[in-house]
């Protein structure tokens, strides 16, 4: 018998988080009062605490971050991702974020609503533009794609698995072992030294392109868990001594419906790593990339909703979900009882992306506003992946139509 998808995506998030909990000890605290959270908003509200999923779904909610610095190793992280039923989905311009980083970026995901009620697990990918002249001048640009094309993130063996998961929906379980044991050993932080000169050369750049392209790995930048209560959260690991980021990205705290995302984090953590110097010797030191973020989801908005939220706010909303609903600016179906039921919002927003990545970047980086802008939208991405790049408003609105809005 062979283990599907589904199976695999949650042994995969299974096996990541405890991957992560070892080298980030702080993530397991992040997990635990998050949990805590979550058992107290179930009490105090009962059934309504789940009407944006069940909290089976929300206890085992993750979304996890990742970033790679060429389309192969985009076209490569694909592949994987794909043999666990997660797709591309979005496109996202972090360098048009303020401040801006040299990224593009696309969420793998399940797109169907029973894969997403099974188990959501979601992984943000960030692609490092290397020919934009804003960041990289010729020299760097060239040195980037020297470096990167020499690299190797993923074992043949591994993509070789994951293209058979693929083609045949799923592994035979010894197969499936392999294949988990490899795809995280792929995502957990490397030994190797660091080249000091390198690293900081783009670090001057940017932060995010020096843990891109100044190390000979990737790794899992930070994994999140849901929280139905965000701002409780926020208030009891600031409680036990963990030092958050300054402010929750997305959406302000109102007594309308939640929507979209909101988002915090505990600020990145000094971890040991090693070094290489000029002369070849090798010293101890630290860096600060990797931190441990929460999320919070409301309702998916449809563009209209979008735009509304974009250019005036929350506060120009209804005051209930049958407001949004009749003004179309959320995505609702109806259960049995007629009765409106939220559909999740699956996705991410750009700018609170980029607030969390600046909330724990230890350099400001150096942007030439007036070079030339590398030109990349969601065809070019969607070429690079070699797969198709879902819109997230059609998967939201083809939900919508299939349990009838009413």
């Amino acid at each position: 018998m062979l283990i599907g998808p589904t199976e695999l995506r949650a042994l995969f998030a299974s096996s990541l988080s405890a991957l992560y909990g070892s080298e980030v000890p702080a993530y397991n605290t992040l997990v635990e009062v998050s949990e805590a959270v979550n058992a107290s908003v179930l009490e105090r509200m009962g059934a309504e605490a789940e009407r944006l999923g069940s909290i089976e779904r929300v206890t085992a909610e993750r979304h996890g971050a990742i970033r790679v610095g060429t389309p192969t190793e985009l076209g490569q992280v694909g592949r994987i991702f794909a043999a666990c039923g997660m797709h591309p989905v979005g496109f996202y311009d972090l360098r048009e974020a303020d401040p801006p980083i040299p990224v593009v970026s696309t969420a793998f995901r399940p797109i169907d609503r029973a894969e997403l009620a099974a188990n959501p697990f979601r992984v943000f990918t960030s692609l490092l533009v290397v020919d934009d002249r804003r960041f990289f001048d010729q020299r760097t640009q060239a040195q980037l794609e020297e470096f990167l094309g020499a690299r190797r993130l993923f074992p043949e063996e591994l993509l070789d698995l994951a293209d058979l998961a693929e083609k045949q929906s799923g592994l035979a379980p010894v197969d499936a072992d392999r294949f988990l044991e490899l795809a995280t050993a792929s995502f957990a932080l490397s030994p190797e030294p660091v080249d000091r000169a390198w690293y900081d050369h783009l670090e001057a750049i940017s932060s995010v392109a020096a843990d891109i392209g100044g190390v000979s790995s990737t790794h899992i930048n930070h994994l999140t868990p849901r929280v139905l209560d965000i701002d409780e959260l926020y208030a009891r690991m600031t409680e036990r001594g963990i030092r958050m980021i300054d402010r929750i990205q997305g959406p302000p705290l109102t007594d309308k419906p939640a929507v979209l995302l909101r988002q915090t984090s505990f600020r990145a953590r000094a971890e040991p790593r090693r070094f290489r110097k000029a002369d070849g010797s090798v010293t101890t030191g630290e860096l600060r990339v990797r931190f441990g973020e929460v999320e919070a989801r409301g309702v998916a908005l449809t563009p209209a909703g979008r735009a509304l939220y974009d250019d005036r706010g929350i506060d120009a909303f209804p005051d209930t979900e049958q407001g949004l609903h009749e003004a179309g600016l959320a995505y609702y179906t109806r259960d049995a009882e007629g009765r409106l039921r939220p559909v999740v919002y699956e996705d991410f927003l750009p700018k609170s992306a980029a607030g969390i990545f600046a909330s724990n970047l230890t350099s400001d980086g150096s942007v030439d506003a007036a070079q030339r802008a590398a030109a990349r939208d969601a065809a070019w991405l969607q070429e690079a992946l070699g797969r198709r790049l879902h819109d997230p408003y059609d998967l939201y609105a083809a939900e919508a139509a299939a349990a009838g809005r009413g």
